[in-house]
């Protein structure tokens, strides 16, 4: 039995999450999973009417769930950052989340804008540290508003918060078992005591790894390679920054937002699932909006969970309901939202 907190969210959050759930519960009723959802209407719809982000109980509660499933955060007539930082940045860092797991994978019959890539060629995962380094949000002004405003955000790196993430790195390249190659994106020529600290800890724990590769590339060349061969890559583990602009990159890669899902993971605690696209207010209730995202994040959530059997059999439905479906990339699907969700659920094996 597995307690799932679903959040829907904005805009057509809820209509992409409802696919999900739809593909949650075949895989459920083939692999003998039992899933219990409970929903909770956080987001702008609340805050309008209430004024409230998230209720003072709602940490603690959701912390007594299996896995949190989210659609989008995000909404029109609320000021950017107040609903962001108030449940997205706030669970990651009150549920320790600390990874965020973004993998970056081209699947058969969507466009990538790259030349001549195919599937084969990208097919990485970007482990991202999710809790410290610029998003901690250290810092403040001094004389706010004037000619001489000084601005001061601070980057917090911890032995422990590096650790954990690359330690999490190395596991998680073991057990993908695939290229077996590790590679550190950092910018240690530049970010001399931040980065040293990723880069002595990185080839410290490389040293228990004996049979994975360790490798090491400045941001900016991780952004051309990204580009010019995805190929050359298996893991990458990265800082929360570097990591947040690095997966925007992949999401391209790979197709598309609407393609793109993401966890954020606690390996000991409550993880969080969500497709990497916004809320997309516009077309709110209109049934065209792309699911697979959503879809592939309530994969991700089995796998995470530790029912690979049902993950990979979703996966595959996936592949197969994409086959269906043209011109991914550029949203022309041919398909309504719920009828994409069919596809896939009719696939399930």
């Amino acid at each position: 039995m597995y307690r799932i907190a679903v959040i829907p969210g904005d805009g057509t959050g809820p209509e992409v999450v409802a696919e999900g759930m739809k593909a949650l519960e075949k895989a459920a009723s083939l692999y003998s999973i039992q899933f219990e959802f409970k929903e909770f209407d956080f987001g702008g719809e609340r805050y309008l009417r209430t004024g409230e982000v998230l209720p003072e109980n709602a940490v603690e509660e959701l912390r007594s769930f299996s896995a949190i499933y989210l659609g989008a955060i995000g909404h029109p007539d609320v000021k950017p950052g107040i609903l962001e930082k108030g449940i997205l940045l706030n669970l990651r860092f009150s549920l320790d989340q600390y990874i965020n797991l973004r993998p970056v994978k081209l699947y058969p019959n969507v466009e990538t804008p790259l030349a001549n890539k195919k599937p084969e060629d990208i097919d990485f995962v970007v482990v991202r540290e999710n809790t410290e380094g610029l998003y901690a949000g250290i810092g403040g002004f001094l004389k706010k508003g004037t000619a001489d405003e000084v601005a001061i955000q601070e980057m917090i790196n911890t032995r422990k918060g590096v650790e954990r993430c690359v330690r999490y790195a190395f596991e998680y390249t073991k057990r993908r078992n695939k290229k077996r190659k590790l590679t550190l994106c950092a910018k240690t020529n530049v970010l001399t005591y931040a980065h040293d600290l990723w880069d002595r800890v990185f080839h410290q724990v490389a040293e228990e790894y004996p049979d994975i590769e360790a490798d090491y590339a400045h941001v900016d060349a991780i952004t051309m390679w990204m580009v010019k061969n995805p190929e050359w890559f298996d893991v990458i583990v990265t800082t929360n920054m570097f990591g947040d602009i690095i997966t925007d990159l992949g999401a391209m890669v790979q197709g598309g937002m609407g393609i793109a899902a993401g966890g954020n993971i606690n390996p000991e605690g409550v993880s969080m699932f969500e497709p990497i696209g916004g809320s997309a207010p516009k077309y709110t209730g209109k049934n065209m909006i792309n699911p697979m995202a959503s879809i592939s994040a309530a994969q991700m959530m089995l796998d995470v969970l530790g029912e690979e059997k049902a993950s990979a059999s979703l996966e595959k439905a996936i592949v197969a309901a994409l086959a269906e479906l043209e011109d991914m990339a550029a949203g022309k699907m041919g398909f309504t939202t719920s009828e994409v969700g069919d596809l896939v659920v009719q696939a399930i094996e």
